[in-house]
């Protein structure tokens, strides 16, 4: 049914989309230590920033991200341009919230991108939430003097945000990102 819908050769995919901010202030997190033990760590409180754009899939592990300078309509519609580039001759149903700049009328929706919204103030409900946990998780306790470090890394630094994203394997994304909740409906809609 969803063939005669889509039309033939095209494939219909499930995507989860958010942004999230990365910056030089310090990724701070729990560690394990003896009782009694404080940890001492360096802390940067710098304020710069930049945001990630990115989707998941789910179903078979793909991510695709992309930085950009601030949070807004425009650079929503950047990113929806270049994933739809991405997405080729494929239709995706894309997951997102209800951010100001992601319901905005003045947005140009692909054609082969059809928008979802999820529930208001239920980022859990939205599987990429845990993959920006991960990418976060590979750079805490590290202190960044500049956004370009934090980018590429210093030549000493061996968790550098490009790298990190490009040794994610679906694999990865996959255990991160498969709620059983989604699998089920995407399993019955493929068989409709």
């Amino acid at each position: 049914m969803l063939q005669k819908i889509f039309g033939q050769g095209k494939r219909l995919r499930y995507l989860c989309q958010d942004e999230s901010r990365l910056g030089l202030k310090t990724e701070l997190r729990r560690v394990v230590t003896n009782r009694g033990i404080q940890p001492v760590v360096r802390v940067a409180w710098k304020r710069k920033s930049f945001w990630l754009y990115g989707v998941v899939e789910p179903l078979s592990g793909w991510h695709f991200c992309l930085e950009y300078p601030k949070l807004s309509e425009q650079r929503f519609q950047e990113f929806l341009n270049a994933l739809s580039s991405q997405l080729a001759d494929d239709i995706a149903i894309l997951q997102i919230d209800q951010a100001a700049a992601h319901l905005t009328s003045a947005l140009k929706w692909p054609e082969n991108i059809i928008p979802l919204c999820q529930p208001a103030h239920c980022p859990q409900l939205n599987p990429i939430e845990r993959f920006w946990q991960f990418l976060k998780s590979q750079i805490k306790g590290q202190v960044f003097n500049t956004l370009d470090e934090l980018r590429v890394g210093a030549a000493h630094r061996r968790h550098r945000l490009h790298e990190i994203l490009s040794q994610i394997t679906p694999e990865r994304v996959i255990s991160l990102t498969s709620y059983d909740f989604i699998l089920e409906a995407l399993f019955y809609a493929a068989s409709m």
